[in-house]
């Protein structure tokens, strides 16, 4: 059995095949040495390759030959995607070069700290994404917008430097770069957050409106004359003493205001303390208690909104009748409107966040 198992064996390890390899020969060098030794072949290391023109025999049409000196492009980005693009990022760069060199050339640079906090503030209203995309003819994404505002900004706070240090030249060269990133509707924006100017009236009154939470307030506050309570008082001095024999208190220049809200005395109609030393913290901030006639009408909410929208009605026609005390209350944070409201109640919960007690069973 073993002597037949065996040749039986090597003919199961054949590769089975039905078809033969296919015969591949060599291949020739014949035309790689002609091409080695052609015309075409390389001479040496720095030889430039022409093609050369027809025979005088021949009747071969002449090859083309490249121009030996090709002109350059004006701009280094001319071969790039977005050329416009890149020659405006080129120019702002070369522009905050050049500022921070003459900078520091007028020893206006590095500035302390404290310095760089006193300068003007500027608020420049830059070109949006569709404009500048119009201007560049390129698609401005949100990352090259980005990349050109901030070279924008940086370019225009050496302006700002240039215009505090009175340097007329340097000013006009970047105010010239500047303007052209600038938007139109520059005027339009910057007035935009700006708050309308309270004008007194023929009688010197101001009239402004505060508001806190849902309530509203009108407050009308017009300034009490003291040299006509003076006036008054002086004549009456004699008399007075004449009379009792004392000396009158009210020579002494102590005048009484009124505020009177919605047609009720202050202590009337906000009989809570704290409602009333709110009303009457813009007065004692800018030290003016007494020096006014306040009249006001309350719409809304309940007596603390009331209260707060009064005390924004005051401060704002403080600054109204004195705007030196703009900064003083502005600290205060008194002209400003309180934003806090009540949060809404929520669907499915008991309150704003509070929510029903979970009963398992």
């Amino acid at each position: 059995m073993n002597v037949l198992r065996n040749p039986l064996r090597q003919v199961l390890r054949r590769p089975y095949s039905t078809t033969q390899r296919p015969f591949t020969p060599k291949p020739p060098l014949n035309n790689f040495q002609a091409r080695t030794n052609g015309p075409r072949a390389g001479g040496g290391v720095g030889q430039k390759r022409r093609r050369k023109g027809p025979k005088e025999d021949s009747d071969e049409p002449a090859h083309w030959e490249a121009p030996t000196n090709k002109a350059m492009p004006d701009s280094p980005s001319f071969y790039t995607g977005r050329p416009v693009y890149y020659d405006q990022v080129i120019l702002l760069q070369n522009a905050i070069a050049q500022s921070r060199k003459a900078l520091k050339t007028l020893q206006l640079l590095p500035l302390p700290e404290f310095a760089r906090q006193s300068l003007p503030p500027l608020r420049p209203v830059w070109k949006d994404q569709t404009e500048m995309t119009t201007d560049f003819q390129s698609k401005m994404t949100t990352s090259r917008y980005r990349r050109v505002v901030t070279l924008l900004n940086e370019l225009n706070g050496y302006l700002n430097i240039a215009s505090t240090a009175h340097c007329t030249d340097l000013e006009a060269a970047i105010g010239q770069i500047v303007a052209m990133f600038e938007s139109g509707k520059k005027a339009a924006s910057v007035s935009l957050g700006k708050r309308k100017t309270v004008e007194l009236d023929a009688h010197g009154r101001s009239y402004t409106v505060g508001k806190r939470k849902t309530s509203s307030a009108r407050v009308w506050m017009i300034p009490v004359h003291r040299e006509s309570n003076q006036a008054n008082l002086g004549a009456t001095k004699e008399s007075v003493e004449e009379l009792f024999g004392i000396e009158n208190p009210a020579h002494k220049g102590i005048t009484t205001t009124t505020v009177l809200v919605n047609n009720i005395p202050l202590a009337e109609y906000f009989p809570i303390p704290a409602d009333r030393e709110r009303i009457m913290r813009p007065l004692k901030v800018a030290g003016v208690i007494g020096a006014y006639n306040i009249f006001a009408i309350t719409r809304g909410g309940g007596t603390t909104g009331q209260s707060g929208a009064l005390a924004h009605g005051i401060a704002k026609g403080l600054v109204a009748h004195e705007p030196t005390l703009a900064t003083v209350l502005k600290r205060a944070k008194l002209t400003r409107r309180d934003p806090r409201m009540v949060e809404r109640k929520k669907t499915g919960l008991a309150k704003a966040r509070k929510r029903y007690t979970w009963v398992k069973r």
